[in-house]
């Protein structure tokens, strides 16, 4: 049993970018999607779908590379099933001084550190990529 499944696919896709690989299988969930989304909005991936299966479906994210170096130099949790972290709007951090993004779950869904901002609503903090 995973007691944090987001912290799973982010080992996943890391694991899958450290031996090159093109896509990665993950268990779907709607949170997952989300995090895919905003991945794929950032330009830190190709692509992703969810495979019917007879379960719970399968995510499958298609990695992005360039110049055979992968777009997304690595993937950190923040908040721990632990140790939850919350920030309000103003105090949300710039991951790697701008480059990055940091994936906050919100009353409005899931969002990216740069919408956030912009619509002024804080959250629990997800994850880091850059």
């Amino acid at each position: 049993m995973l007691t944090d499944p987001v912290a799973d696919m982010l080992t996943r896709v890391r694991n899958a970018i450290r031996v090159r690989s093109e896509k990665v299988d993950i268990p779907a969930s709607k949170m997952k999607l989300e995090i895919a989304k905003i991945m794929k909005e950032e330009g830190y991936i190709r692509a992703y779908k969810v495979i019917k299966d007879r379960r719970q479906g399968i995510l499958r994210i298609n990695l992005k590379y360039v110049d055979g170096d992968s777009v997304i130099t690595d993937l950190q949790k923040v908040s721990k099933p632990g140790r939850r972290l919350y920030v309000g709007c103003k105090d949300i951090p710039k991951v790697m001084g701008g480059v990055g993004t940091a994936v906050l779950t919100t009353p409005r869904g899931v969002l990216s550190d740069k919408s956030c901002r912009r619509d002024k609503v804080g959250g629990e903090l997800l994850c880091y990529i850059w």
